[in-house]
């Protein structure tokens, strides 16, 4: 009995393999998330904001679509107050998400969900949730430092080169950059259709009430809203899939 407990502690060779498995697993939003960097890093840089400051606020905020909403503010001169409103409430979600996340990792120590928690992106969040199989049904904290760390690099690394290059690139390109971060989620959430169909009546619902709040509500809380709807359907949805 003994010898079975001790088989069953990881160690540091299991915790290499299973970063290195992560981090291979995040090979597409790795290759994704650097064309939308560099996008970011130069639209950034266009709009007036420092390469250092740029590469602070991937390293610090490190939420795609909030990052560019910042830069639409700024650009037609919004008070800082206002933006940091706007992030806060666009990045609600992340809760959502890391709720949804963490409770499959209660056996992982708190202080590494902590870490981990500053890696969930929506594309990564997508990434484990559609990779539950290869995960395991007790994962470490390695794997999923190797998917969110991957990630994360590959966006401050995208962030400086584009801030580098922002001053040369001509506006009518970097004018049409943004849009490539909708174009990662899309190319993620496309196989989690075709292998379960109800996650695109989710994803298409979750749009149509983002679109129907947005009516009545900021852009903010109309996806905030959106979202937790959509969370809670697909939690029920997920749930009675597996019975």
């Amino acid at each position: 009995m003994r010898e079975e407990q001790l088989q069953r502690v990881p160690t540091a060779t299991t915790y290499s393999k299973d970063y290195w498995q992560g981090l291979k697993l995040a090979v597409p939003v790795i290759l994704g998330y650097l064309p939308i960097a560099i996008s970011f890093g130069v639209l950034a840089v266009q709009t007036g904001i420092s390469f250092f400051h740029s590469l602070l606020m991937s390293m610090t905020v490190y939420a795609g679509a909030s990052q560019f909403m910042a830069l639409n503010m700024l650009a037609i001169g919004t008070v800082g107050l206002e933006i940091v409103l706007a992030t806060f409430i666009l990045n609600l979600r992340h809760f959502v998400m890391s709720i949804s996340l963490f409770s499959r990792l209660e056996h992982i120590p708190k202080r590494w969900q902590a870490v981990l928690a500053h890696g969930i992106t929506d594309e990564s969040f997508a990434l484990a949730s559609m990779k539950r199989e290869e995960l395991g049904s007790r994962p470490t904290a390695a794997i999923y430092l190797g998917i969110f760390s991957g990630a994360f690099g590959m966006w401050v690394i995208g962030t400086a080169a584009g801030a580098m290059i922002g001053n040369v690139v001509p506006g009518a390109l970097s004018d049409s950059m943004g849009i490539a971060l909708y174009a990662l989620f899309i190319g993620l959430l496309v196989p989690a259709i075709r292998a379960y169909w109800k996650i695109g009546i989710i994803a298409a619902a979750s749009a149509g009430l983002s679109w129907i709040f947005s009516m009545y509500f900021s852009e903010g809380w109309a996806i905030v809203l959106a979202t937790v709807i959509g969370s809670f359907a697909g939690v029920w949805v997920f749930k009675e899939a597996e019975k």
